[in-house]
């Protein structure tokens, strides 16, 4: 049976958040979701439920309803709080060096909180600090030639080029930990038979070489930096800005 809402469906979730009710003995809004974040950060987001932060809190279900009307705005309200890490300082200017300090700090963020790489859209979770963040990386492409495609266009790939990214490194790391393999060189000496064999077939001469002398393999963020210089200089070149 689905759970009663509180909260008027035609009223937005931030809406009720900047004008709440009354507090109850400190519960908020905010303080249910930082309880939430706590919970994914220590046991994956699927251990996030209503009742479980409802019993972290040491309240009944219902009071947290009162302020979280379901698990969509609590989902909502946990992204908002984590991106507020992802402000970008005021004295960091011109586009190159916003795009690329959002980036560097989303990946730094999703290292910390890998849950979020398990959400079903979290890049189209609509909360005021992921709009401010943005518009803070857009306002830096403003002014510069560009028409708003463009603009919205460049911001889109240096996100998407983080999220793959930061994707793949939190995948590798979990598969890593499921395996309880500790490092990069006990992973490799765990699957040397089967890359040994593969590499010896000559099938994979460039490969091979790559294998034999890379000097960054266990430098991710090396690789992740590399690689988000990459797609500036080609928005840079493209864009002719």
């Amino acid at each position: 049976m689905a759970t009663k809402k509180t909260a008027a469906p035609d009223v937005s979730l931030w809406e009720r958040v900047e004008r709440p009710a009354a507090p109850r003995a400190g519960l908020t809004a905010r303080r249910i979701a930082e309880v939430a974040v706590a919970v994914a950060d220590a046991e994956g987001f699927a251990a996030v439920t209503m009742r479980r932060i409802a019993t972290e809190l040491g309240v009944a279900p219902m009071a947290a309803y009162r302020h979280v009307s379901g698990k969509d705005d609590l989902l909502a309200l946990m992204v908002d709080g984590v991106s507020a890490e992802l402000v970008i300082p005021d004295d960091v200017t011109g586009w190159r060096e916003v795009l690329r300090t959002f980036a560097v700090r989303t990946r730094d963020v999703t290292l910390r909180h890998p849950w979020m790489i398990q959400l079903p859209a979290p890049l189209f979770v609509l909360t005021p600090t992921r709009m401010a963040v943005a518009e803070r990386q857009l306002a830096s492409l403003d002014g510069l030639g560009l028409d708003a495609d463009a603009m919205m266009a460049a911001f889109r790939t240096v996100a998407s080029y983080v999220h793959g990214a930061t994707q793949s490194e939190v995948a590798l790391a979990r598969f890593m930990e499921e395996h309880g393999w500790g490092s990069g060189d006990e992973t490799r000496r765990e699957l040397a038979p089967q890359m040994n064999y593969l590499l010896d077939t000559g099938r994979y001469p460039v490969y091979r070489a790559y294998a034999h002398s890379a000097t960054r393999k266990d430098d991710p963020a090396w690789a992740f930096e590399f690689g988000l210089d990459c797609v500036l200089d080609g928005i840079a070149r493209r864009l002719e800005i």
